[in-house]
């Protein structure tokens, strides 16, 4: 089985893949094709609900931004008089069926990003496998108006309005194979379909629209604590990142002018409390996504740094303009 810092050199570094992954890549492809042909062929049946669906997706694995940029959808969407819902599909979480997610909800029964949405924005937010079963069980307890489906890009049994693809500005996609062999989970050639396309960081390529992820505060776990980043700078702190890209944070640290022990862990790690232990007091700042799976065992040196996207607020008027249209 291919490891993930194998695999992360063979797509992001410029490792050859072996013949076994090229025809395992092949043999994907074929089965990528094959499925969508079936949708356009009407052969699998595509659901849509009653209201509008924006989906925020990507084409590669691991992550690119997509949360951050649901979560400024939400509020954007919000200010333009719309009563948005979110679903997802709750990966790392053990949710079977549709599931509501709310202010008690376990992350490790509906997964930490959708938690973290919800966190963030409150708004009605159901979690399934099937996005088709969690938007209708959202439209039956909520009163919403549109519905944002964080990730499901390739979800295509969901109908949906309104396409957005995040890209890693900075990785772009890799070598540009299909997975395994590469980090792509369709072709490239799917991204001319997509209307909506966001460059997080790096240089945004034609039709593309700039995402930047900005985070100056330290939020406390104990007790809600706000701290300015440059107050660290200098300081030695340990960094810890479970998402899919960790040194975009350590980074971001390290921008901040801050010694950075970095302590990477795979995408959606379900931290205990052995995890955090370094053996010293120095500060242990995390992304939000790792803190929404901390707070029950946290000490007074675990700090949170969560980022909001900024981007132009044309890309949100246009993405509104699509969604009364259809509506």
């Amino acid at each position: 089985m291919l490891s993930e810092r194998d695999a992360l050199a063979i797509w992001y570094d410029g490792k050859p893949p072996s013949a076994a992954l090229k025809l395992w890549s092949f043999l994907y492809g074929a089965a990528v094709t094959l499925r969508r042909a079936l949708y356009a062929a009407h052969a699998l049946r595509t659901q849509r609900l009653p209201v509008p669906v924006a989906i925020v997706g990507n084409l590669t694995a691991g992550g690119t931004g997509k949360t951050p940029l649901v979560i400024a959808l939400v509020r954007a969407l919000q200010a333009r008089g719309f009563k948005p819902g979110v679903i997802s599909r709750g990966y790392g979480g053990s949710a079977r069926g549709a599931l509501r997610v709310d202010a008690g909800s376990d992350t490790a029964v509906v997964g930490d990003e959708a938690r973290l949405i919800f966190d963030a924005t409150e708004v009605p937010l159901w979690v399934g496998a099937d996005r088709v079963a969690a938007g209708r069980a959202l439209l039956a307890a909520s009163d919403v108006d549109v519905l944002i489906a964080d990730d499901g890009l390739q979800h295509y049994r969901l109908a949906r309005d309104v396409e957005i693809c995040v890209i890693d500005g900075l990785r772009r996609f890799g070598n540009s194979r299909l997975l395994p062999a590469g980090p792509l989970r369709e072709p490239l050639e799917r991204l001319a379909r997509i209307p909506f396309r966001v460059c997080n960081g790096g240089i945004p390529q034609a039709g593309e629209t700039l995402m930047t992820l900005h985070g100056d505060l330290a939020i406390a776990l104990v007790d809600g604590t706000q701290r300015a980043l440059g107050e660290w700078r200098g300081t030695r702190v340990h960094g810890v990142a479970g998402i899919g890209n960790p040194a975009r944070f350590f980074a971001q640290l390290a921008a901040a002018g801050m010694d950075v022990i970095e302590h990477p862990f795979a995408d959606h790690h379900r931290f205990v409390a052995a995890d955090l232990e370094f053996g010293d007091d120095l500060p242990v700042l995390m992304t939000a996504k790792d803190a929404v799976k901390c707070r029950t065992f946290a000490r007074v040196q675990h700090w949170c740094v969560p980022v909001r996207a900024e981007m132009a607020e044309a890309f949100f008027d246009a993405v509104a303009a699509r969604l009364r249209a259809v509506a």
